[in-house]
């Protein structure tokens, strides 16, 4: 099993980095959507306190990735807000990110997938999978964000599927659904009170507008 999940990995990361000659770019996104959230393991007490269970469903947000090839890295910050309440995450993820053009029937007279690829015309699937750590607040962030500000920590993993669609040499809009899975523990606490660690996942639907920019 393990073999065949590697073997896949494998075969798909080579496909997509074939049908991405882009090998260094950086894109930073707009993001607005939805989260659901829960606790799914911990003490009953810690699971009521739950980070991404108990702030509001709407965001929006900020995102800096940077890719190497297949491998790549991102810096998050979301806001959610709703009914007055405002929250904050912030984090930090590596790990997997390949982009694959979907290419498409063109009449003869039309450019090619390929040419339409060169150009950054047409549609891709945007897959990424990591982990990485992050941290959030009950309020607003007072920069610099500092120890003080923070109520949850969390070491993640993440997964996300999207589609887009390219509008020129440097822009994309797209749909991203990224899956989160933490390890949570309430700040200020020591390290061995587990009393205080939950675990939790949470989903979220976002729309982006993606600025786009290739370095090599």
């Amino acid at each position: 099993m393990l073999r065949a999940l590697g073997l896949s990995l494998v075969l798909l990361t080579m496909t997509a980095t074939a049908a991405d000659a882009d090998a260094v770019v950086v894109y930073g996104d707009l993001q607005g959507g939805g989260m659901y959230g829960k606790a799914t393991g911990g003490d009953a007490a810690v699971q009521d306190q739950a980070f991404f269970a108990n702030v509001p469903n709407a965001l929006w947000g900020l995102s800096v990735s940077g890719r190497f090839l297949f491998l790549g890295g991102t810096i998050q910050h979301q806001q959610f807000v709703g009914n007055g309440d405002l929250a904050t995450w912030t984090q930090l993820t590596a790990g997997l990110d390949f982009a694959v053009d979907l290419g498409g029937d063109t009449p003869s007279a039309a450019p090619s997938d390929k040419d339409k690829k060169k150009e950054r015309k047409g549609a891709y699937v945007h897959l990424t999978a990591g982990g990485g750590f992050g941290v959030g607040t009950g309020q607003q962030v007072d920069p610099p964000l500092d120890n003080a500000q923070i109520d949850d920590k969390a070491f993640l993993l993440q997964g996300s599927l999207g589609i887009g669609k390219h509008l020129g040499s440097f822009l994309d809009v797209g749909l991203s659904v990224p899956v989160t899975y933490g390890y949570f523990f309430k700040n200020g606490v020591p390290a061995n009170d587990l009393s205080n660690h939950y675990q939790g996942i949470h989903v979220e639907a976002l729309a982006y507008l993606r600025l786009y920019i290739k370095l090599l």
